[in-house]
This record gives C-alpha cells, sequence and structure tokens, in this order.
C-alpha cells in the first residue's frame, strides 16, 4: 500500500503530483506530450504574477496584451506583511545572484515578506455576498444499490490500519493504528469513547511512510489462551528504520496486551535500508495456521529480484503452525515443508539457506511485491490478496499453495522484467487488474457473504489508497471475473476494510473514519447526480456561463502550480452563516457545502471549468465541465478525457484524478491557506483591490488567527532564489510529500520544513535510479545527478513527474529547481 506503498508527486510515479498546494484539481493519464516552448513555459510561470488581475475582471476572456500591465499593478500594489517563522536556509545557500537577507534567521524569506509599504491592508469587500445557489449538497450514490454510511461516528482515529472483531464475540471493535496502538471500544452505534488495549508506540518505528503497526491477529482460542500476534516495524539495532517483526503477545489480568510477553517469531531487516514494500496483513486461516504477506522489501523494481526467491521471505505470503514447535512449526502441507531442519525468521538463516541452495519452509506462495491486504472467503475457504503494482497494473490474486505470481518477471499479467518476452512458465495470472492512474494503491478487501446488501452478494470488494474508487469483481458464466464500480469517488483513502461475524464489510479511512457498506435505493438511479451542464451547477450565470455567480468570492494565490500552461481563475462558494476556519498550521478548513470554482485559458480561451465540492455527507469530489468551442456552456466531462485544444492534448481529469493531489494530509481544499492568500486581489463587485485575508476576515468569512507568512512567487526575479524554489515545491508537491500524504518515501516539501527535514539532501532514491550514476534524491551544486529534477523532464514515462494530469513539461520550472540546487554547498540549514 502507499502509505503504504503510492508513487507520487516529484519522486515516485503514481498519484497525482500536478495538483499542488495552489488548489487546482488533477487529472487522468497522461498522452503522448511533445515539450512546452519556454517562451510559452515562461508566459505561464508569469502568469501566477498577473492572476490577480485576471481573475478580478468581470469578462472571463484573458487578454495576452494586458499580461505586462497586469503584472507591473500586481507586483507594485502588494501589501507589507511580516513573518515570524524560522529560516529554512543560510545565507550561504542562497544563489549568489540574488539579493541577500540581512538576518538569516529572522525571516522564512524577503520574497515572503515582501517590500514594506506605509499603507495597511485593506478590505476589498463590505460585506459577505449572499450564496443560495452554489452548492455542495450530499454526494452523487451510484446505481449499484451500495452507498457508504459513517458509523461510529463519535469516534475518531489516528491513521487505522486494521480492524477485528475477536473469534465467537461481537461486542467490542480493536483497531489498530499506523503509529502503534490499538485501541477497543462497543460495537455500538452511540458509542463516544475508545481504551487503549495495547500502546506499541515506544518500540513501533512509524518514520517511514509505509512503516508502523500494520496488522495483528487474534489466536482463534483467543477466548482462553489471550494470544494476539502483531506484525510491525521497529528500530535496526543501533537506531534507524526498519526491522520487520512478527510477535506473538498475551493479555494480562486486566484484560489489555501485555508488552511483556512478547515472543518474536519472525524479525528480519529491509534490504539496504529500504523504507518500502513491507506488505502485509497477519491473520489464521480455517487450518489454524497463521499467515502473513510481506512485500519484496524494497526499492522499486526489486532489484534483488528477492520475490522470485524462495531462500528469503520477502515478497511472499508465509504459513506456519504457532500451535507447535519453538518458535513454531511448519505445517506438513508447505510446498518446502521437507526443508524444515532450520527457520528463515532471522536475516542469517535466510541467508544460510541461500548459501546452501535451498528454500524457506514458511513460503506458502511467492511472487508478490507488495500485498496489502488480503482475506479469505468465508464461504469457500479462498485466500484472495490485492498486490500493489509497481507503475502501470495493480492486481487481485486468488493465491494457491505453492503458487508463483510473476513479479519481478511481470506487473500483473504483463511483461516487467524483461520488458518483453519474458518466460511465464508456471505462473499464475491474476484475477483480475486495475490500471494505474485509475488505481495507485490497491486495498484488497472481502466478498460479501452478508445478507444486507443483496446486489451485492458473493462479490468481491475492494478500493484504492490514493484515488478512492469502490469496485468489486462479479463472477460471469463463463468462469471469469467481471469489474463493477460501485462509487467512482469515496473521497476516502482507503487503508482497509474489515468484516463482522455476520459478513458485513466496512470500510477504513486513512483519515480516521469508519464507513459500512449499506444498501442504497437502485430505483432511482443515480441520486443527487451532478448537472451535466455548467449552466445548470448554480455556480455560474446561467445566461452568461463565462461569469461566476453573484455569491461567489474571487481568490487567487500567490504560488500557482504548473498546469500546461494555462491560465486560471478561482472562486469560492461558501454556504451563508458557515465559514472558513484557520487550523494550527495555517491551513484553512472548508464547511461542507462549499465549492470552489475554477476556471482554465489556453491562448486566451476557456476551455475547463473544475469545480471541487465538500458534499454535505463529508465526501470531497471534483467535478470537471469542458467548454465547447462557441464558448457558450460546458458539459460534464465523466470519467475523463484528453482532447486537442489550442494546438496541445488537453487532459480533463475524471473524479478520481482530482483526489489524487487534493489529499486529506494538504486539507483537500489546496489553495487556500494563509501563505497563499496573504495578497492582494481586485474585487469586482467593489472595484476595490483588497488584501484577501483581511477581507475575509472582515466580512465574516474567515475564523482563527492567521501569521503574516506568504509564499513567494516562483516567476518573481527579484526573489531569493531558495524561496522560489521552495515555494514551487510546496505547490506542486507538498500536498502528497508530506506526513500522512500517502507517498511510500519519507520527503516534506512543505514551505516551512527546514531543508535538513526535507529528507531529500544526499538520500538515495527509493523508486529507481533512472540510469544516472551516484543519483540522489538532490545532490548539492549538482542538479544533473538529482533525481528531483530528472524526473520533471519526462512526459509519457512511468517516472514522469507529475506523473499524472500533465503532458507538456515545465521547462522553466526544471530551470528554477536546476538553479537552486546547482547554488547549494551543503546539506545543512
Amino acid at each position: 500500500m502507499r502509505i503504504l506503498t503510492v508513487a507520487v508527486c516529484l519522486l515516485v510515479a503514481g498519484c497525482g503530483g500536478s495538483g499542488g498546494n495552489g488548489g487546482n484539481g488533477v487529472s487522468s493519464s497522461v498522452p503522448q506530450s511533445s515539450e512546452v516552448s519556454s517562451q510559452q513555459s515562461q508566459s505561464s510561470l508569469s502568469s501566477a504574477s498577473s492572476e490577480s488581475s485576471q481573475m478580478a475582471s468581470s469578462d472571463a476572456s484573458v487578454s495576452s496584451s494586458t499580461s505586462s500591465s497586469s503584472l507591473q499593478s500586481s507586483e507594485s500594489s502588494r501589501s507589507s506583511v511580516s513573518t515570524s517563522a524560522s529560516s529554512v536556509f543560510s545565507s550561504s545557500q542562497a544563489s549568489s545572484d540574488q539579493p541577500q537577507s540581512s538576518s538569516s534567521s529572522s525571516s522564512f524569506s524577503s520574497a515572503e515578506t515582501s517590500s514594506s509599504t506605509s499603507s495597511e491592508p485593506v478590505a476589498g469587500l463590505s460585506a459577505r455576498p449572499s450564496n443560495t445557489s452554489c452548492l455542495a449538497g450530499e454526494s452523487p450514490q451510484p446505481e449499484y444499490g451500495v452507498e457508504l454510511q459513517r458509523v461510529y461516528g463519535d469516534l475518531s482515529f489516528s491513521q487505522p490500519v486494521d480492524m477485528r472483531l475477536p473469534p465467537d464475540d461481537s461486542t467490542s471493535w480493536y483497531l489498530a493504528e499506523q503509529s502503534g496502538r490499538i485501541l477497543r471500544f462497543a460495537n455500538q452505534p452511540n458509542v463516544d469513547q475508545a481504551s487503549v488495549f495495547a500502546d506499541l508506540r515506544n518500540q513501533v518505528n512509524n518514520s517511514a511512510n509505509e512503516a508502523g503497526l500494520l496488522s495483528f491477529a487474534f489466536h482463534p482460542q483467543f477466548a482462553s489462551n489471550g494470544e494476539v500476534y502483531v506484525f510491525y516495524q521497529t528500530d535496526e539495532p543501533g537506531g534507524g528504520c526498519c526491522d520487520s517483526l512478527l510477535s506473538r503477545f498475551s493479555t494480562d489480568g486486566s484484560g489489555s496486551l501485555d508488552l511483556a510477553s512478547e515472543q518474536v517469531l519472525i524479525r528480519f531487516t529491509a534490504p539496504y535500508r529500504s523504507k518500502n514494500h513491507f506488505g502485509g496483513r497477519v491473520g489464521f486461516g480455517d487450518d489454524g495456521y497463521l499467515y502473513l504477506s510481506i512485500g519484496d522489501g524494497g526499492s522499486a523494481g526489486d532489484p534483488d529480484n528477492r520475490a522470485q526467491n524462495t531462500a528469503n521471505l520477502w515478497g511472499s505470503m508465509i504459513r506456519i503452525d504457532v500451535n507447535g514447535g519453538s518458535p513454531y512449526a511448519i505445517p506438513n502441507s508447505n510446498p518446502f515443508a521437507d526443508q524444515s531442519g532450520f527457520l528463515c525468521n532471522t536475516d542469517t538463516q535466510m541467508l544460510q539457506k541461500a548459501s546452501a541452495g535451498g528454500d524457506c519452509p514458511e513460503v506458502y506462495a511467492w511472487g508478490l511485491r507488495n500485498p496489502w491486504r488480503w482475506s479469505f472467503d468465508r464461504a469457500t475457504g479462498e485466500l484472495w490478496l490485492a498486490d500493489v503494482g509497481q507503475g502501470n497494473w495493480e492486481e487481485i490474486n486468488k493465491i494457491q499453495r505453492g503458487g508463483n505470481y510473476g513479479w519481478r518477471l511481470r506487473e500483473g499479467a504483463h511483461c516487467y522484467n524483461p520488458a518483453n518476452n519474458c518466460d511465464t512458465g508456471g505462473l499464475i495470472d491474476p484475477v483480475a487488474e486495475e490500471p494505474q492512474p485509475d488505481f495507485q494503491s490497491i486495498t484488497g478487501g472481502f466478498r460479501y457473504r452478508g445478507s444486507a446488501i443483496a446486489s451485492l452478494q458473493g462479490k468481491y470488494v475492494y478500493g484504492d489508497f490514493v484515488t478512492g474508487p469502490l469496485h468489486a469483481l462479479k463472477a460471469n458464466d463463463a468462469g471469469g471475473w467481471d469489474q463493477e464500480v460501485l462509487m467512482a469517488n469515496t473521497g476516502q483513502n482507503i487503508a482497509s476494510f474489515a468484516e463482522d461475524h455476520n459478513g458485513e464489510l466496512y470500510m477504513l479511512s486513512f483519515s480516521g473514519g469508519i464507513f459500512q457498506l449499506v444498501e442504497s435505493d437502485q430505483s432511482a438511479g443515480v441520486i443527487n447526480a451532478p448537472a451535466a451542464q455548467l449552466s445548470d451547477t448554480g455556480c455560474v450565470d446561467a445566461a452568461n456561463p463565462r461569469l461566476p455567480a453573484p455569491g461567489l468570492i474571487p481568490y487567487s494565490v500567490n504560488a500557482p502550480f504548473w498546469s500546461d500552461g494555462a491560465q486560471k481563475k478561482r472562486w469560492m462558494a461558501l454556504p451563508d452563516n458557515k465559514n472558513l476556519n484557520v487550523s494550527a498550521n495555517q491551513d484553512w478548513t472548508v464547511p461542507p457545502g462549499s465549492v470552489l470554482v475554477k476556471n482554465f485559458y489556453l491562448s486566451d480561451q476557456l476551455i475547463e471549468t473544475r469545480l471541487l465540492k465538500h458534499h454535505t455527507d463529508g465526501v470531497w469530489a471534483g467535478y470537471t465541465y469542458a467548454w465547447n468551442e462557441a464558448g457558450t456552456d460546458a458539459g460534464l466531462v465523466e470519467g475523463g478525457a484528453v482532447r486537442q485544444r489550442q494546438g496541445q492534448d488537453w487532459i480533463y481529469p475524471s473524479g478520481s484524478d482530482c483526489m489524487q493531489c487534493h489529499t486529506e494530509a494538504a486539507g483537500r481544499a489546496l489553495g487556500l491557506e494563509t501563505v497563499q492568500l496573504n495578497s492582494n486581489v481586485l474585487y469586482p463587485s467593489s472595484g476595490i483591490e483588497g488584501h484577501q485575508v483581511t477581507t475575509l476576515k472582515s466580512i465574516g468569512a474567515l475564523s482563527g488567527s492567521t501569521t503574516d507568512a506568504k509564499l513567494a512567487d516562483p516567476a518573481d526575479q527579484n526573489a531569493l532564489l531558495q524561496d522560489r524554489a521552495r515555494a514551487y515545491l510546496h505547490t506542486n508537491c507538498a500536498q502528497c510529500h508530506q506526513p500522512g500524504g500517502g507517498t511510500n518515501v519519507d520527503m516534506d516539501l512543505r514551505w516551512h520544513t527546514s531543508f535538513a527535514d526535507m529528507q531529500l539532501c544526499n538520500r538515495p532514491p527509493q523508486n529507481g535510479d533512472m540510469g544516472l550514476s551516484d543519483a540522489t534524491l538532490l545532490k548539492p551544486g549538482d542538479s544533473d545527478s538529482s533525481i528531483l529534477v530528472s524526473r520533471m523532464a519526462l512526459r509519457d514515462h512511468a517516472q514522469q513527474m507529475p506523473p499524472v494530469g500533465s503532458n507538456q513539461i515545465d521547462t522553466q520550472g526544471k530551470i528554477l529547481l536546476s538553479a537552486w540546487i546547482d547554488s547549494l554547498s551543503r546539506c545543512t540549514d
């Protein structure tokens, strides 16, 4: 998985990294591309400075002849703001051709504090406009008869990854958080508190995005023996991440887990100190044996072909008998049970097996990449497993004893290494595949055997951690499986599924919620379906859809992200009497019912309008409308599309594409944060160029304390090079590359993160070196050896950055980051 193995943003192929904290939606699969000219790229970067004037215009057309004057007006009118944020760089790290700050520790940058003026910030509006038309009601529900219902809503959890009921006991749920806690709460609708069953946070190492407490399982005789099995990552000897442990615990007299009772059954270290592809789920089968799925250990492409090497446990499903032997016994029916003279439960023993030419007796099946979630079908006993793909295919398998599922020879049913004519002899085909980027990190579920949802009976339910759809497999008359879309976009990072003793299914959202799959009314078709035409959405003037509805408030951002050369205008539509709220990290939370509206222009032509809705049932969803050639209206694009517009392939994103970048970690509404809106914009209804934060507070639309920090404009040649580069990374990448952002690397590219804590400098890549000698994520003084830059120059490639949503290279952005990296001399602040 891509808490867990998602590949995103600047360094990993997978998640849609083009969205950025500038607030743009992202988009669908990347077509064949052509490199944008430097003139076009520079124009697009420069549009960042002119956006305030462009957005303020009541006429939706964008005239290139006004760009120069708009730039001058915008730059000259920016209000003075100061910041108390600590410096991210020392002056020695700034480019020599950039102005130096007089005090490297006093502020984030001179670019972000701007120049001092004597004027005070001015409000651009005297009253809040009433918005009664552009509102997000409940999210659309599909016609397949299934919807998600929030349950145990008075409880909230931190990054839940597994949830179980004890055997033969339905009174209490147990839920694991990635940080190391297992919580217990009553299986009652109105439960409002949970107790701590186990707190392993002092021994769990979750410093890597895919590491932590990943799974746990109750012994079938838990009621009498109190045994619990836990799979987690911990420190390596001498510190650092990560050793993987499968441990047995017992409960104490109070019914909680006794940490002192731990018996380590398996302990091994990630190869090359990789921090991804650990798997893994632990659970018991009806045979009484314990099963554990383990990934290939990283990094990209399984460089040592461990998943095809049965002399180690990486990339396999293992099966052991925890009721016999010490520390366990090998079931007689395991494929390599005849080699159980010594086990493979440590690195040393695995090396001994390999040197002796033997196979690990624990191995039940192999050839897996990163099997995050699996389950047994309670009706047939079949073992269903979803395996996270490398860059093109996610797959679902039915696991057989002694089966080889192909990785790294194949990804899904397709040759991977070698890329063509791979030997498929003896390999088991997947039951089904899901293509990237529609899926980015598949989360396996269960075959539904409950009674509450007739239309779901016997179907295998699964989802995706990054893009958020809910799908199912249905057996067909030909002996195969057909794929169904239950929900195109749940608006959630689907971390795991759970099954109660009646066979009813639950879904865990990584953001903390628990949802039950329930039956919806099929007869009504799609309930709350989005409007087919933009003019019918209530968010634009019905008579002239090129204009916003009266209740919308314009806004602009200081550091816009790359959108294939397009210019943009933005508006927010807030329900009356509901406010934006400033959080502790200066992100703004958006009230349910709100809609964010964005227009996209290429060569002065309006080509797309995107709506990002925070529905009243808590679901975030994106909708895209493509403008007709006459410019009279725009039609809803369902499922995404790529169309020729103004001489280039323009990507219209699907709803699931949008949510790849509008991550929960970044607050979903990416552009709405203090550092982006600490600037002026022209308010057409008043004719006043006012300060955005001041305006929103004065009209009662923004609550909470704000700072004066602001992002630099990446196109502002007068700003410090370091600040322009950091603003660019924050906008284009940090929505995924931050704690909880869903990547399989540890980078934190937010603007306020110190350089040392960005986890970039002289760090080896975890997802391929692109053929660069001595490649690192960022090498001071050497942009040519820095993966951060190299992937920006790719399009139509699995390792391109951004990975989806763009087919035009941001030449000026690449030049900017290259110049910044070349200016650096060391890895310290």
